[in-house]
């Protein structure tokens, strides 16, 4: 008789528990893996595929309109948000079954349902207890949403995916990625926006200088920014909602929408009672092969709150595998993964920024530059894009490359190779660029940036 039920019980069906419990099939382990609220995850049903449809779809109207300017003439179309929705439905539906198929594949055993952990070996679910000899916590993260008054009148971007009708004004609170992805979305889609930030710029932790060339192209496209605001309350009335703020007044809306952060998805796991320590924030504590303080216990992705991005935990999943299932213990770098903003212009890096390349290396050289890009040198829209790198003024090795523009996620993600290559300045320069590209602007900067005084 087996002494476990399973090798491995999986709660938490995102992409990391997915990939974690497939991998972990195919070495031959017999996994179990539970999910109450749909296969696929944040990333899939309410994340990054849904939101980049709705970032597609909001792009239109400006094309239309800068289509004028390379001779087509043509009346602005209707849009339609209703038909948008079913059609961003229909394609999460179909990821859905991918992933249901994917398990199904492996030979992995889908519990529908939310288990809690009863034991260093056992979770408890529908009343029914199960064992395995390692349990993994793959359960993502949720939004965070503030004590203040009338905070049940707002949303949040899991909302946002299925409101019956476009906002005519929506008063999105936050700064960071999630907040101006959707300030673009509904701008672009013809809604009023207004965003309340608490800090003094957006897209905090990202490098100054693209918090700055961001900011400038936010405000110039017309959503209105207002920085260093704390909201006090939320009013509902008869014409609407008002969000009401120590610094700035009143704000009308139609929808308001909260996206000021998120925090791990363990609360009624069970975990602290079998021995897991927890961080503040509720974060399972692992150490860099992603085991927790209880041996027969890992956790991977947003619930760990390390770095709350998919291909991240996709790549924890594959390291836990190995570890456990392959004995070949492997632990993830996370000095270069690259990030991007889906914003408009998007946003993305790889390695360090400015500052935190001056905190470590005794001499630093930065090279920037902007430009119209060539597009627009027809529409004659006021639109720059930025670009910036980052390096070692010692050894020449490029620490950071951070682009505020079109494509920006595309072009960063192949420089994203030649920093995990060890790639240097001069090999940047002695690269030929294809022209005219704006990503060719990362090989042909030459001229440095004075070093600040301090």
């Amino acid at each position: 008789m087996a002494e476990f039920d399973y090798d491995l019980i999986v709660i938490g069906a995102g992409s990391g528990g997915v990939r974690a419990a497939r991998m972990a099939a195919k070495t031959g382990a017999k996994v179990a893996i539970f999910e109450d609220n749909g296969v696929g995850g944040t990333c899939v049903l309410r994340g990054c595929i849904p939101k980049k449809l709705l970032v597609y779809g909001s792009r239109f109207a400006e094309e239309f309109e800068d289509a004028r300017a390379f001779g087509w003439n043509s009346s602005q179309p209707d849009f339609d948000w209703a038909k948008l929705i079913a059609n961003k439905d229909q394609e999460i539906a179909r990821l859905n079954g991918v992933y249901l198929k994917l398990l199904s594949d492996a030979g992995v055993t889908l519990i529908e349902s939310r288990a809690r952990v009863t034991g260093a070996n056992s979770v408890e679910a529908n009343g029914k207890r199960l064992t395995a000899k390692t349990l993994l916590i793959a359960t993502g993260s949720k939004p965070v949403l503030p004590d203040i008054p009338g905070i049940e009148h707002a949303i949040t971007s899991n909302e946002a995916f299925h409101l019956k009708s476009l906002p005519k004004r929506i008063v999105i609170v936050g700064g960071g990625y999630i907040a101006v992805e959707f300030a673009g979305i509904f701008h672009g889609l013809g809604s009023e926006v207004t965003l309340i930030v608490r800090g003094e710029e957006v897209l905090r932790g990202f490098d100054e200088d693209v918090r700055v060339a961001f900011g400038r192209a936010l405000r110039a496209s017309g959503t209105a920014v207002h920085s260093r605001v704390h909201v006090e309350r939320i009013d509902s009335g008869g014409a609407g909602l008002a969000v009401a703020t120590r610094e700035a007044g009143r704000f009308a809306a139609d929808v308001v929408m909260y996206a000021t952060g998120r925090k791990p998805n363990t609360e009624g796991l069970g975990l602290e009672a079998v021995g897991v320590k927890l961080g503040m924030n509720g974060a399972v504590e692992v150490d860099e092969y992603s085991r927790s303080s209880v041996p027969s216990l890992y956790a991977v992705g947003d619930v760990t709150d390390r770095l709350m991005l998919t291909p991240v935990a996709t790549a924890e999943a594959m390291a836990f595998v190995e570890t456990v299932f392959n004995k070949n213990p492997n632990a993830i770098d996370y000095a270069l993964v690259p990030s991007a903003v889906f914003s408009q212009p998007p946003v993305a890096s790889v390695g360090f920024s400015e500052h935190a390349a001056r905190e470590m290396y005794k001499s630093v050289d930065i090279y920037r530059s902007q430009f119209r890009p060539l597009k627009h040198t027809l529409t004659k829209r006021e639109v720059r894009t930025f670009m910036k790198l980052v390096v070692d003024g010692a050894t020449g090795r490029v620490l950071g490359c951070h682009m505020v523009g079109e494509d920006a996620a595309e072009i960063i993600q192949g420089l994203a190779v030649a920093l995990t290559c060890g790639a240097t300045k001069a090999q940047f320069d002695a690269t030929i660029g294809i022209h005219p590209t704006a990503a060719e602007e990362f090989v042909t900067m030459r001229e440095k940036v004075l070093a600040p005084a301090d």
